[in-house]
């Protein structure tokens, strides 16, 4: 089994963050894994792009040409890889703030009004875990139990006052995006 991610946005939306999520909870199920970053020299506002490679088997390459999945949070990521999703794959769409549906009709595609589900479970940062639990729903790649795992071990011990928030937003993602499944 061979997976791979692209998780893209503005930089400050936590696109590189949930991809570590991902890529710390399939460590802890025992696969193989790479994340690899790509972003502008901005810190908020430019590009930011991760990909995520989760195998059986060592990874030869962290570089991700075609995905099975990808999350794409702004207009524009939706524009550049809207085209790299592989025949059947999956497409989350961040709906709060993309204005265009997707126009392949050869992928299963997931609208996640991410910011809403952030605001209604008071956590307005948690548009990126809340659209990571979109993509969980569509791809479950892991258990609930790792991805909570993963999250509080990436947070840290500084952070770890963010979990319960991080998980309301993971478990409100996931049941937004159950109808489309």
């Amino acid at each position: 089994m061979m997976k791979q991610f692209i998780f893209a946005g503005f930089g400050g939306q936590g696109m590189l963050l949930i991809g570590k999520f991902l890529a710390m909870a399939c460590m802890l199920d025992g696969k193989h894994v790479s994340w690899l970053p790509s972003y502008g020299p901005e810190m908020r506002g430019g590009t930011a792009n991760c990909s995520v490679t989760v195998s059986d088997e060592p990874v030869g390459s962290p570089l991700v040409d075609m995905a099975d999945c990808i999350v794409a949070m702004n207009r524009p990521s939706l524009d550049k890889f809207e085209s790299k999703v592989k025949p059947g794959g999956i497409l989350v769409i961040n709906s709060s703030i993309i204005d265009r549906k997707a126009e392949r009709d050869d992928i299963k595609v997931v609208y996640c009004d991410a910011q809403r589900i952030a605001e209604e479970i008071k956590n307005p940062k948690g548009a990126n875990v809340a659209i990571l639990g979109a993509l969980m729903a569509a791809e479950p790649i892991v258990s609930d139990e790792l991805m909570s795992e993963a999250i509080r071990i990436e947070l840290g011990e500084r952070k770890a006052k963010f979990l319960p928030g991080n998980m309301k937003a993971l478990e409100a993602g996931k049941a937004a995006a159950a109808d489309q499944i």
